[in-house]
């Protein structure tokens, strides 16, 4: 194992808390259990010029694999299934006595490699139904890494990952890929739209949304980071819109302004 020296983990941790709100700070050994091999398989023999490759990559792949190599994207189909029960429960129906320009407007921050904004666009296809065409209801989905968002486009999963889901989805939204796989169908696909997108970056949505979902993502952000996120996410509400965030987090340590509704779900009040 290539041992990691101090001034390049300070000057990895840095840039990366820095420029993506990623706090690593006390996790060396994560840092070389998780990197040391990738380094070496690259041709380097310490983690200051592998660093340099990185921040020199000007297609952005490599900080890609970085920050997904540190970070856990541990995510499944239906994870946490209060959180969609809540949305086909009380979001949707919501959403359909209001919004009178039919323009649902969802967000899938962190979304990973795709199958909690598939999972939202399933359950919004089956609320509206035959209104659907009456409908602008596409999901917006964003993550920080390239190669998950790949994963998630192809919409692609093992029969294996689709255990859980209703047999009844698995007939109406996916397709046979081959023998082990199934692939979403194009208007499930078609439901989410996939975006590069850095928190840390200034939100300039031309709407409010109804839902933002950011679930087991700032689990990475120190406080301050934490604070100034939850406020964008807070101001990119509609009045009366929702905020999720994952079962084992809370806001209780944040400082905001969203009304309590119960466990990890939250409201902007108006």
């Amino acid at each position: 194992m290539i041992k990691l020296k101090e001034n390049e983990f300070q000057a990895i941790t840095s840039y990366v808390h820095t420029n993506y709100g990623v706090d690593l700070r006390k996790k060396r050994h994560l840092i070389e259990g998780r990197l040391s091999h990738y380094v070496s398989q690259l041709g380097y023999d310490n983690y200051m010029d592998y660093f340099e490759y990185v921040k020199n990559d000007k297609q952005n792949d490599e900080i890609s694999v970085l920050i997904n190599k540190l970070t856990t994207n541990h995510t499944y189909f239906l994870r946490e299934s209060e959180h969609f029960d809540f949305y086909k429960q009380q979001v949707l129906p919501w959403v359909d006595e209001t919004e009178k320009n039919r323009d649902l407007r969802v967000w899938s921050a962190g979304c990973s490699s795709g199958q909690e904004p598939y999972t939202l666009a399933m359950i919004t296809h089956d609320y509206l139904g035959s209104k659907l065409s009456n409908w602008d209801s596409t999901i917006l989905a964003s993550d920080i890494s390239d190669k998950v968002l790949m994963t998630a486009k192809s919409g692609v999963y093992s029969k294996e990952e689709l255990s859980k889901i209703p047999m009844e989805w698995k007939r109406k939204y996916f397709k046979d890929y081959d023998e082990e796989y199934l692939s979403v169908t194009d208007s499930i696909r078609k439901g989410v739209a996939y975006r590069n997108f850095n928190l840390l970056s200034r939100f300039q949505f031309k709407k409010p949304f109804h839902a933002i979902f950011c679930r087991n993502v700032m689990i990475y952000f120190d406080k301050p980071t934490k604070n100034a996120v939850v406020q964008k996410f807070y101001d990119a509400l509609l009045p009366g819109g929702y905020f999720f965030i994952g079962q084992s987090e809370s806001l209780a340590s944040v400082e905001h302004s969203f009304k309590y509704v119960k466990p990890s779900i939250y409201q902007k009040e108006g």
